[in-house]
């Protein structure tokens, strides 16, 4: 079977700015379900073994999507690098969850995909703003969260919270590429105007669409008790752990190998069996 890749297809956003993404998909005359994935906090599309695991959606049958959010640090000319601190410190919520609605509203309109099956798969941060999108968006059948963080309120407190508004930026280190990643205060003003809308657990408790819920043992990174908390929220979901997975399912950046680490890819063979349970 042959899979067709699209790569670095320039999304405009009238909202944020434009940014890239990438189809998979097998040659085949009818449509296909539409997997979107989501990256996480100081991801990119293109991270680790991501790129692995989009062929084997593809292989699966699947028209699957990944992409960047507009201002993740990457950019249309570098995508592989945080080549813009600028719009990393000028990110948030409230962006991210307009890129997805963007870039689901470009591709479910493809003639290769099947509008009535539409499944979010997000990583970490990512999965808290799929939950929140799938929650808001009737269109989307299935949600599948990796390693999600259970609330957005992740934000510094206290004393800490204060010297941030006063000075307006803080930075933190980030450990691979050793950059100082700066947070302007306008990231938690935007939290705060929208809390209600950005409550992860409650967009977790009232989603309607299919819900599988994976997380690592050994995640260094989101405890364990965030997939149980959201599971408890939505008894309806179903809770799967791979034991001894870390946060990251054992890929790493870059990622070397022809193959799928073993943690991520029985992660996507879950997946994969989750989303044909749901849709056929």
């Amino acid at each position: 079977m042959r899979i067709i890749k699209k790569k670095n297809i320039i999304i405009s956003s009238s909202e944020t700015k434009d940014f890239l993404a990438d189809a998979f998909y097998p040659e085949a005359r009818a449509k296909l379900p539409l997997v979107v994935f989501v990256h996480g906090y100081k991801g990119y599309k293109d991270w680790g073994a991501w790129n692995i695991m989009a062929e084997k959606f593809g292989e699966a049958g699947f028209f699957f999507v990944k992409f960047n959010f507009s201002h993740n640090g990457t950019t249309i000319d570098d995508p592989h690098n945080f080549a813009d601190l600028e719009a990393f410190g000028n990110n948030n919520y409230s962006k991210e969850l307009s890129d997805l609605e963007v870039v689901i509203d470009f591709f479910i309109k493809d003639p290769h995909v099947d509008d009535k099956k539409v499944f979010l798969i997000g990583h970490s941060r990512g999965g808290g703003i799929s939950i929140i999108k799938a929650f808001e968006d009737e269109r989307i059948n299935g949600l599948i969260t990796l390693a999600s963080v259970d609330t957005l309120e992740r934000f510094p407190k206290n004393e800490q919270l204060k010297q941030w508004k006063e000075i307006g930026v803080y930075h933190v280190l980030n450990g691979r590429t050793k950059q100082e990643m700066p947070y302007y205060y306008q990231f938690y003003e935007d939290f705060e105007k929208n809390r209600l809308r950005l409550d992860v657990g409650r967009a977790a408790e009232m989603v309607m669409a299919h819900f599988l819920i994976i997380h690592g043992s050994n995640d260094e990174s989101v405890n364990i008790k965030c997939a149980e908390h959201l599971h408890v929220l939505n008894p309806d979901s179903e809770l799967f752990i791979i034991e001894n997975a870390n946060h990251t399912f054992g890929a790493e950046e870059p990622w070397k190998e022809a193959r799928l680490p073993e943690h991520l890819d029985r992660l996507t063979e879950k997946c994969i069996d989750f989303i044909k349970e749901k849709i056929y």
